[in-house]
């Protein structure tokens, strides 16, 4: 049985766990104990609307300690197991582990933003003025998801560029590589391109983006837009043009290591199982948000290209 009070004495079994070293787990536990005392005033576990008593924790409870509950849906999001597994290893049965991932997922995601680390969904809500380098990449990121019973849907869903059916958002990320952006959930089969065209997000007048080319063809009004050059039809680049594009790679580079740090939860990497209305979509952003907070601990250092 996984317990906080054992397993935080194994720093990197915890790490391997969790995603989160012991100190990083400490600094965002605080807002998660706020915000999961502010759910049980009003609700409560199994979401009805708490009349006169209060909450507390029974005897033999499952998840004991806010610790035990700040774990549990960490190793979930980190690991991906099946619910059956996931209880098992917290001695609870599949429908109380649940229970338990519905309450505490959404708990976590209002921690992370009090904690201001969750990106913005909506473009009109995007103020990237205020960044000190104006110097941005966007990327688009695939899930693989079941295949859908509905033909319809297996059309819509089926991307060709991963040869199965998946899930996809394009992100903007900044020199700190923190996730500034997220776009809203779409299907497989849409460009990164058109998402980028469709969320109609803007950049500040003078900055530059780099951007790889899935987005052939995306400008925006006063930024240099910076992509590899595409090989002619029939023909090959010079050695200069093949220079040039390693080097826009080696500095684009950073974005694909900001999606691969948010994959690092199995749960946004591997299939997934969980078909709750609303949770794919969420859950990118619990993740983006936890690997925002994380940067704040493990900063990732890159030398600023010349522009």
């Amino acid at each position: 049985m996984v317990r906080y009070s054992k397993l935080w004495k194994s720093p990197a079994r915890f790490l391997a766990m969790t995603g989160y070293t012991v100190i990083e787990f400490q600094a965002l536990l605080p807002e998660f104990q706020a915000q999961f005392e502010n759910y049980v005033k009003t609700s409560t576990l199994d979401g009805k609307k708490r009349i006169k008593r209060r909450y507390s924790t029974y005897v033999n409870a499952p998840l004991p300690t806010i610790e035990d509950r700040l774990l549990f849906i960490l190793v979930y999001l980190k690991q991906a197991t099946t619910q059956e597994v996931h209880g098992i290893l917290f001695n609870m049965a599949q429908p109380d582990a649940n229970n338990w991932i519905h309450l505490l997922h959404p708990i976590l995601n209002r921690a992370l933003a009090a904690l201001d680390e969750l990106p913005v969904r909506d473009a009109e809500q995007l103020h990237l003025d205020e960044m000190e380098q104006m110097l941005f990449f966007h990327d688009g990121t695939e899930r693989p998801i079941n295949r859908p019973k509905d033909k319809e849907d297996q059309k819509t869903f089926y991307s060709g560029k991963k040869k199965q059916h998946t899930v996809k958002n394009n992100i903007i990320i900044g020199l700190t590589c923190k996730i500034a952006f997220l776009t809203q959930l779409c299907e497989g089969k849409k460009s990164d391109k058109k998402i980028a065209d469709e969320s109609n997000y803007q950049l500040p007048q003078g900055s530059v983006l780099y951007q790889d080319k899935g987005f052939q063809g995306f400008l925006l009004e006063g930024v240099t837009i910076i992509q590899p050059k595409k090989k002619p039809r029939g023909k090959e680049l010079t050695a200069e043009e093949k220079a040039q594009n390693r080097v826009i790679s080696s500095i684009r580079i950073r974005v694909e290591h900001a999606i691969g740090g948010v994959k690092r939860y199995r749960i946004v990497k591997d299939k997934s199982r969980n078909r709750k209305k609303g949770f794919r979509d969420q859950v990118m952003e619990t993740c983006c948000g936890l690997h925002n907070f994380r940067l704040n601990f493990r900063p990732w250092h890159y030398e600023i290209p010349s522009i």
